[in-house]
């Protein structure tokens, strides 16, 4: 019997897609949700259970959000690819009067940026991804994490110094500029804190950004680009999950959801990228919902 309907398939798919890109936390969602509605749910849907096929259902949320962002900037995707390989080419065969390890442009820096960014996250999730998931994803702990995310983005917002850019530069040369090998490595770092459930990845990356000197524009395309290859890694690694016992008897549903899953990320991943597009939008009101959410998560669960 499928420990998995198309019902909760398609409303925690669409919740995933839409959370994973909103700083607001996918994972304290598929944690909250499930133990807010109770019955079916709380069984058929606990992150935190070692062999619980919502494992698998989770591999196949997060593939589809990372392909849906990959599509959504596959032009830039392109560039960065062409300027990681070029680079490679330089580091062989260096241009006379350069130096080996020298990045020649701003698309073969971002291509390492991202690489060096994801490494810190790439070993803290091998490292503690397992015991992360099975002692803090508990629904009350995830909504006081989810609550200190609000906090979270203020403090972004607090530390926001209004943006002098270049218009005339490109945003990903900005973001070159303003960040850094040791920036990279700090954004990259920052998303450890999402493996806690109820703290958002985007939405520290975007902060770490922020108090980097990023404007909220910059921070955002540079926390969408880094997500997608962490998103992808995280779901391919567990892909056994997905194609063994966990997975067997609810395929059905996983594919359901996760082709929701996809199609409201890219929805959530264009609003988002007109959204930071206006200088005098903020993470303010993604703050409030973290931390109205989080409080009245726990109230009602410390109640029930």
């Amino acid at each position: 019997m499928s420990t998995l309907t198309y019902a909760e398939a398609g409303v925690i798919g669409l919740l995933q897609g839409i959370t994973e890109l909103f700083p607001i936390s996918s994972l304290g969602h598929a944690v909250l949700i499930p133990a807010i509605i109770g019955g079916n749910w709380a069984r058929d849907l606990d992150v935190s259970k070692a062999e619980s096929p919502y494992l698998a259902f989770i591999v196949g949320l997060h593939v589809a959000t990372a392909t849906a962002m990959i599509i959504y900037f596959w032009r830039d995707w392109l560039r960065i690819i062409k300027g990681f390989f070029a680079s490679i080419g330089h580091v062989i065969s260096p241009a006379p009067g350069t130096r080996r390890f020298q990045p020649q442009n701003t698309d073969q820096m971002l291509a390492w940026m991202i690489i060096l960014a994801t490494i810190p996250v790439g070993l803290a999730g091998i490292a503690l991804e397992h015991d992360f998931r099975v002692y803090f994803s508990k629904p009350i702990l995830t909504s006081c994490f989810l609550f200190l995310n609000g906090f979270i983005l203020l403090a972004g917002e607090r530390a926001m110094k209004q943006q002098h850019a270049n218009l005339a530069v490109e945003s990903d040369e900005r973001i070159v500029r303003r960040t850094g090998w040791l920036g990279a490595l700090m954004l990259g770092a920052s998303q450890i804190l999402a493996l806690l459930p109820g703290i958002s990845r985007d939405g520290t990356v975007m902060v770490a950004g922020m108090f980097r000197g990023l404007s909220r524009q910059d921070a955002a395309r540079f926390s969408f680009l880094l997500s997608a290859p962490v998103i992808l890694a995280a779901g391919v690694l567990k892909i056994p999950d997905l194609t063994g016992p966990l997975g067997a008897g609810i395929r059905g549903p996983i594919l359901f959801g996760s082709l929701v899953s996809g199609v409201s990320a890219f929805l959530a991943l264009r609003f988002l990228v007109r959204y930071f597009s206006d200088p005098k939008r903020t993470l303010t009101p993604f703050a409030i919902y973290c931390l109205a959410a989080g409080l009245g998560a726990f109230i009602y669960l410390s109640l029930r």
